[in-house]
């Protein structure tokens, strides 16, 4: 178990942080309490810190018929690089099941709320003035999901070629 006193690295943080939006989908926190956690996890200075954040929450959680394991202060530091006991799967980081599992789920999900305000405000503007308006939300839009579409291509071939490889004795 790594002493709580120790310092904890960006990549255990943002583990802390994936488990904390797990249980937040799964119903476990609120949005407010997920907030603060969240906000906490990202100034932890200590595994004793982050450790405090899941201590309440259920140490495995069903994940699509699986059980899938929460982060536990137990071991050394595992992962790339000795990246503690939160560590990402692979050299990839959270690329996976869908080109980058929740973290370009949320990517996407921003641009697409984004994409329904700014032609929201667009719509009213156009139909509440005399002409016709330019469509700006194109430039808010249309460069915004051109990196997003880029990312996600990227990162199914980058975990297509990561299952491809070939398992070293102790990965």
């Amino acid at each position: 178990m790594p002493e709580p006193h120790l310092r904890a690295a960006d990549a255990d943080r943002a583990a802390v942080a994936e488990v904390l939006g797990r249980h937040m989908s799964a119903g476990r926190l609120t949005v407010a309490e997920y907030d603060d956690r969240l906000a906490r996890a990202y100034t932890a200075r200590t595994y004793g810190e982050l450790a405090e954040l899941t201590t309440d929450l259920p140490a495995a959680e069903p994940a699509g018929g699986r059980t899938a394991e929460a982060p536990a202060v137990a071991g050394p530091p595992t992962g790339p690089a000795g990246g503690g006991p939160w560590a990402v799967h692979g050299w990839y980081g959270s690329f996976g099941s869908w080109a980058g599992g929740s973290s370009m789920r949320a990517a996407w999900a921003s641009w697409l709320s984004t994409a329904v305000i700014v032609v929201g405000i667009w719509l009213i503007t156009s139909l509440t003035t005399d002409g016709w308006i330019y469509p700006w939300p194109i430039w808010v839009i249309g460069p915004w999901g051109l990196v997003l579409i880029a990312q996600t291509i990227g990162g199914q071939r980058r975990a297509d070629r990561q299952q491809q490889l070939p398992h070293r004795a102790g990965d």
